[in-house]
């Protein structure tokens, strides 16, 4: 009888999944491999028309990608933003959960209702509200900067500035998804290890660094990852407010993956990037798996 059960049971697990993985399947492995393919082949605009006339190119796009002096320039673009602005998002994120996790806190929900509002705005509509509120003359942020005697700041013409002001919209944009993350995992937290702690003369520092970060580790690891494989895929942002420029400081992987495929329909090209994109973000989470110790 159990070897009856577990087969329903094994049957039962097929149905439900069956469907899910038919979806993944058909809307991500398929485009995937499909995208492999198109990548060692010259597939441009004339092929769309003609997909015989496309021809077998090996890993030709792969060494034109790689000694494009612009793919090298996207890839540093990509790299700080990735370094810096997952890093101060993540920081950001965890400071405002560890705010609103305080017991003497007030109005909680409306805070969290407050700091999630722009994780559910269009994304499109806030790249062009940021755009006007950096702006070199009528913007409110240079407006402030003046306001307390600094200079203001041409952010969005400036290559020195051009990429930090994008960091500081999407840390904005984004942190209210991971606040609600570190909040679910600060309440996983025994409070009777807070209250051990406090009674031995633990301090405030202590016990976060003893108590609250191990206990975060899972949070930190999934919250790091997800971070770091959202922010490869910078796009939107750049794409809205300068379009890869001042002199390409904001064009990042995504920006150039798309460039070449609908602006010059060089889809093999696209693809080549879109594939060694996708192989810096498995390294990368792989190495941040590694590093804080996981396992997959």
């Amino acid at each position: 009888m159990s070897t009856i059960l577990q087969r329903r049971q094994a049957r039962a697990a097929w149905l439900f999944v069956g469907p899910a993985l038919a979806l993944v399947t058909a809307f991500f492995l398929v485009p995937v491999l499909g995208g492999l393919a198109l990548s060692l082949t010259d597939f441009d605009l004339y092929a769309i028309g003609a997909p015989g006339t496309a021809r077998w190119v090996g890993l030709r796009n792969y060494a034109e990608a790689l000694r494009n002096p612009v793919f090298w320039q996207a890839a540093r673009n990509t790299l700080y933003f990735v370094l810096v602005g997952g890093p101060l998002s993540v920081a950001v994120s965890l400071a405002a959960a560890l705010l609103l996790n305080a017991r003497t806190v007030r109005l909680r929900g409306l805070f969290r209702t407050i700091y999630f509002a722009p994780v559910v705005t269009m994304l499109v509509s806030v790249a062009i509200v940021w755009r006007y509120l950096l702006h070199p003359r009528y913007g409110l942020i240079n407006h402030g900067l003046e306001a307390v005697g600094l200079p203001g700041v041409d952010w969005l013409g400036d290559p020195h500035w051009a990429m930090p002001a994008i960091v500081l919209l999407s840390v904005w944009k984004n942190f209210g998804y991971n606040m609600l993350i570190f909040l679910a995992g600060l309440g996983s937290i025994p409070g009777e290890l807070y209250e051990a702690a406090a009674i031995d003369g633990a301090s405030a520092a202590r016990r976060f660094r003893h108590i609250t970060l191990p206990g975060l580790a899972p949070v930190f690891l999934f919250v790091g990852v997800t971070t770091m494989i959202g922010n490869f895929q910078l796009f939107a942002e750049p794409y809205v407010m300068t379009q890869g420029g001042p002199l390409g400081a904001t064009r990042t992987l995504m920006l150039l993956t798309y460039e070449e495929g609908f602006r010059w329909w060089r889809m093999g090209v696209a693809s080549a990037l879109a594939a060694l994109l996708l192989l810096i973000t498995l390294a990368g989470a792989l190495a941040q798996t590694r590093l804080k110790g996981g396992r997959w």
